[in-house]
C-alpha cells in the first residue's frame, strides 16, 4: 500500500502549461493578486502596503484581471491591514468582480504564492472552492516566455452566495487559549529571525509562546517559486509536530504568508486548520498577550 504523502486536492494547482491551454474557456476567471510590502524603519509600523496593479497595468497574463486585497477585499474599517470582512460583504465583493456559481478562478501572484493563497483561503472561507493556485506564479508565466498584454482586464458580475465557514480564520483569543494545549500546533510561517525575536519588525520582538516555525518562503522553490513536492512539504510540518489529529493554528505578521501554509496543509489532508488573521500585527503590540524569545 503505497502511504507517501500526496497532495488531496491537485486540481486547486495548477500549471503554467494547463493554463496556457485552457486560457480561452469561457467559465475561466483569472487573478492576479499581487500586493507589496515596503519595509520602513522610523515609521512606527512594519511596512507599507503598495499594490500589484501598476505591475499589472504593466504586462499581465492574457485575460487576467486585478484583484486589489487591501484595496478591494479587506475590512477598510479595521486597525489591521488585510483584515477579513464579513462572509456575507466579501461574497458580495468577490461577485462584484466576476467570481460565483458557475465559473473556474485560477489566482497568481508575483514574487511569492502567499498573496494568492491568501485570497484563494478567503474564497474557502466563504463556501467557494472551485478555486485553484497558479504553480510558480507570474514569476513563472514570465520565466517562460509567454505572452502577456497590458490595460486592464474586467470580468461581468456574477452570483455567489456566501455558505460561511467560520473557523478558518480566528482570532487571539482562540490563539491565546490554545497556549499550552497539547491537542494543538500553534506555527508560525514567518522567517527564523522574526520567530525567534531578532527582528522587532511588528513591535514587540518574539514569538506566540509554544509555536514552532516553519517559514512560508521554505515551502517553495526559491528560484521557480513552484510548491516543494509533497513529501518534503509533509517532512516540514511532521518536524516541528504538526500532527494531522492535532488543531493546527497558524499565524504571521499580518495573515498572508500562513495562508501559505494552511493550503499545503489542507493538500496533506489536515482538516482543522485555522489562520490568526491580525497575527503578530496585533499581537505583538498588545502588552496583555505573553510573547517569548529565543
Amino acid at each position: 500500500m503505497d502511504t507517501a504523502p500526496r497532495y488531496a486536492f491537485p486540481e486547486a494547482i495548477v500549471s503554467t502549461e494547463w493554463l496556457a491551454a485552457n486560457l480561452h474557456d469561457p467559465a475561466l476567471r483569472v487573478f492576479d493578486c499581487t500586493t507589496y510590502l515596503l519595509y520602513e524603519t522610523g515609521t512606527g509600523r512594519p511596512y507599507r502596503v503598495g499594490s500589484g496593479r501598476p505591475d499589472y497595468e504593466a504586462g499581465h497574463i492574457p485575460g487576467s484581471a486585478f484583484l486589489d486585497l487591501q484595496g478591494e477585499l479587506s475590512d477598510s474599517a479595521s486597525r489591521f491591514n488585510f483584515t477579513m470582512p464579513a462572509a456575507e460583504d466579501l461574497a458580495a465583493r468577490f461577485a462584484a468582480k466576476g467570481i460565483g456559481r458557475g465559473t473556474r478562478v485560477v489566482l497568481y501572484a508575483r514574487k511569492s504564492l502567499q498573496w494568492a493563497t491568501r485570497v484563494w483561503w478567503m474564497l474557502r472561507a466563504v463556501g467557494f472552492d472551485d478555486a485553484a493556485i497558479l504553480d510558480g506564479g507570474f514569476d513563472r508565466w514570465a520565466a517562460e516566455g509567454r505572452p502577456t498584454e497590458t490595460g486592464e482586464t474586467r470580468y461581468p458580475p456574477a452570483s455567489l452566495t456566501a455558505h460561511p465557514r467560520p473557523g478558518l480564520f480566528i482570532g487571539k483569543d482562540e490563539v491565546k487559549a490554545a497556549i499550552g494545549d497539547d491537542g494543538a500546533c500553534t506555527i508560525n510561517a514567518l522567517a527564523p529571525d522574526l520567530h525567534r525575536g531578532e527582528n522587532p519588525r511588528y513591535g514587540r520582538p518574539g514569538r506566540i509562546p509554544g509555536s514552532v516555525n516553519v517559514p512560508a518562503a521554505a515551502l517553495l522553490d526559491p528560484q521557480a517559486l513552484t510548491i516543494r513536492p509533497p513529501e518534503a512539504v509533509a517532512a516540514s510540518f511532521a518536524a516541528v509536530g504538526a500532527d494531522p489529529s492535532k488543531r493546527i493554528l497558524l499565524y504571521c505578521g499580518g495573515g498572508i504568508a500562513a495562508t501559505l501554509d494552511a493550503f499545503l496543509l489542507h493538500q496533506l489532508g489536515y482538516r482543522n486548520i485555522a489562520v490568526y488573521d491580525a497575527s503578530m500585527s496585533e499581537w505583538a503590540k498588545d502588552e496583555s498577550l505573553p510573547i517569548e524569545q529565543g
